[in-house]
């Protein structure tokens, strides 16, 4: 299964994400699972950031089978509406 995974990332480095999302990624890996990588470096200049990235992810949730939130995801905007996406055309969704 191809999966993505949704966390708030405000005010968090690139590290910091990928560091929060180590262990879950390994366990759906070793579960024979696909994890797409949804950090992204750079806007474009003369964008709004936050709706840049937004964008991109809800390009990914369309290339995935499976979305899963981690905890917190229901206090950040972006996350919040990644969650409506994905009930919207029935991806399958787990919250942790």
């Amino acid at each position: 299964m191809k999966v993505m995974i949704s966390q708030p990332m405000r005010g968090k480095t690139n590290e910091q994400i990928r560091q929060e999302k180590e262990k879950l990624v390994k366990q759906l890996e070793a579960q024979g699972h696909e994890v797409v990588d949804t950090v992204f470096d750079l806007a474009p200049n003369g964008v709004d950031e936050a709706i840049y990235f937004l964008s991109k992810s809800i390009e990914f949730i369309s290339q995935v089978d499976a979305l899963i939130f981690m905890p917190g995801w229901n206090n950040a905007r972006g996350c919040r509406i990644e969650y409506q996406v994905a009930v919207e055309y029935g991806k399958f969704i787990k919250l942790i």
